[in-house]
């Protein structure tokens, strides 16, 4: 049977997937703008009625869209719809219109019969040879997509609201006027007294509040550390690799220099770090960006003996250490060599982006002109918004709505694993334990019994002059409607073909289906099965 409502039509439905087809539906309508936010959907029962089916098929259905955030239940008013999908806009041009740019067609670049092909202004400035340019990460959100498996993503439907606006309305309450004028560029002493005692609670770090800069994200300290270094005649910072292209980003343009430094199934290879000659280094030791492995405790007894025998420095970016699953916590570098090493971690992973709230705890050598940097770019971080954040933790509601995000995360990184393995066979999965995404890895083609083939090798329309392998399969990933990154964006050195996916922005169901789509990118060799 067929309703009025979407002219959804079951008999379009596979076999014994109702729900899941219903589903993916309403998540189209939701992401294209026939279901906008504050609409309410049809009740369970009269649509149940109207396409023929048990009520347990719609229940189903909108159990899953409430999953994935996007819409929930209003109790008399009904299940409302209350997000769209990440970053979807309405996309420009026919559905099957030619690559914006180039003479070749990205691997599989072409939307499937009936699949609505994505495209957006400037696409072809994001997978192309060589290095990404400043613009890429703003260009990649500003893509229309329905699935954003962007990694670094973090749940922004599960955001506090109603946590947020008590404690803000709590501090406005109380806060004396004076506090709305200019104050400690370091920050407010409120914040620096919670970022203190989380640290020492989460982390294993102690910190004076006084010891503390709070900075506008992770991003912010890097160009305050990039500026202060180079003031001390350091002209190079070495990085992990594969590791992060947005951390390389902002320490070139900070006037860094960044040779790259291989990472293993230990973290980062401090020998290799010595051969550099590099007198500092960039590391994420509690989950390596993006391969996430943990420096080992022989990895790190090195790494400090690097540090005290070459009078090194060691800049630790403890971007998503909360987030684990599978494994005890790892204590970060900073709790065991405070005079080496310049800490930096932010809430832009555990709560939003958009709050622009991080911090920088510094070796004495450098505490004072890291203040004296953060001064004169921007006179000190908003101080309502860190006053806020110093009641939330304050008060445990940060620690509860970690506890929620843990249990959300793990299902949904299961999700992502169970279909890797179905829709992507032979790719090895790397870094499950903790974090927010995945780098998945494919094997060369041909290599050996028992080896599932890679992503289809390029043929005459597809020349290697093309670019990375992986680059070409992240193009038709998003051509398709879902958005990733390839490995080789974040290495200098060279590394197989991979994918770096983000967990944590949707449901289980939206996550199984953004895989799926990329597995349906990937061709198969001529005459194979």
């Amino acid at each position: 049977m067929a309703a009025d409502f979407l002219q959804l039509d079951v008999r379009q439905a596979p076999p014994g997937q109702l729900s899941q087809w219903l589903a993916t539906r309403l998540r189209d309508a939701i992401a294209d703008g026939r279901l906008p936010v504050g609409v309410r959907l049809p009740a369970s029962r009269v649509l149940a009625a109207e396409l023929g089916v048990s009520r347990g098929v719609v229940t189903e259905a909108y159990r899953r869209l409430g999953e994935d955030g996007h819409v929930a239940g209003r109790g008399r008013a009904g299940t409302v719809v209350v997000a769209a999908p990440v970053g979807v806009t309405t996309a420009p041009g026919p559905a099957t219109a030619a690559p914006a740019t180039g003479t070749s067609t990205p691997l599989g670049a072409t939307a499937a019969p009936g699949q609505r092909r994505y495209e957006f202004p400037g696409a072809g400035e994001l997978f192309v040879p060589g290095e990404p340019g400043a613009g890429v990460y703003d260009a990649l959100r500003a893509a229309p997509a329905r699935i954003d498996l962007s990694p670094g993503l973090p749940d922004l439907a599960s955001f506090p609201r109603a946590a947020w606006l008590r404690a803000e309305r709590a501090v406005l309450a109380s806060l004396p006027a004076s506090a709305l004028g200019y104050g400690d560029p370091r920050g407010t002493p409120e914040l620096r007294r919670a970022v203190a005692d989380w640290l020492a609670r989460n982390r294993g770090v102690r910190a004076d509040p006084a010891e503390l800069l709070i900075v506008s994200g992770t991003a912010q300290a890097l160009g305050l550390v990039a500026r202060v270094l180079r003031a001390d005649g350091v002209t190079e910072l070495a990085v992990e690799d594969p590791g992060s292209l947005g951390a390389r980003q902002h320490l070139r343009a900070g006037g860094l220099a960044t040779p790259p430094v291989p990472v293993d199934a230990e973290g980062v290879r401090v020998d290799a770090l010595d051969a550099t000659g590099a007198r500092a280094v960039l590391v994420t030791p509690a989950h390596q960006f993006p391969m996430g492995v943990v420096l080992g405790g022989e990895r790190r007894r090195a790494l400090m003996r690097w540090a005290a025998e070459r009078d090194g420095l060691v800049v630790e970016d403890d971007y998503d250490a909360e987030h684990r699953y599978d494994r005890p916590p790892v204590p970060a570098l900073r709790a065991m060599l405070p005079d080496r090493v310049i800490y930096a971690g932010s809430v832009s992973k555990l709560l939003a982006p958009a709050l622009r709230i991080g911090w920088v705890l510094s070796p004495p050598k450098y505490r004072d002109a890291l203040v004296d940097a953060k001064r004169f770019m921007d006179l000190g971080s908003a101080a309502l918004t860190q006053l806020v954040l110093a009641r939330l933790m304050g008060t445990g509601a940060l620690e509860r709505h970690l506890r929620l995000l843990r249990g959300r995360h793990r299902q949904r990184r299961d999700a992502m694993i169970a279909a890797i393995g179905r829709h992507l066979p032979g790719a090895v999965v790397h870094g499950a334990a903790a974090g927010l995404h995945l780098t998945v890895t494919f094997p060369p083609r041909g290599g050996g019994p028992g080896t599932a083939p890679g992503p289809t090798a390029p043929g005459p329309a597809h020349p290697e002059s093309a670019g990375p392998l992986d680059t070409r399969l992240a193009a038709a990933a998003l051509a398709r409607g879902v958005k990733t990154h390839p490995l080789s964006w974040h290495a200098q050195l060279p590394c197989p073909p991979g994918l770096v996916m983000g967990y944590a922005a949707g449901g289980p169901g939206t996550v199984a289906d953004g895989v799926r789509i990329i597995g349906g990118a990937i061709g198969r060799p001529p005459g194979g099965r």
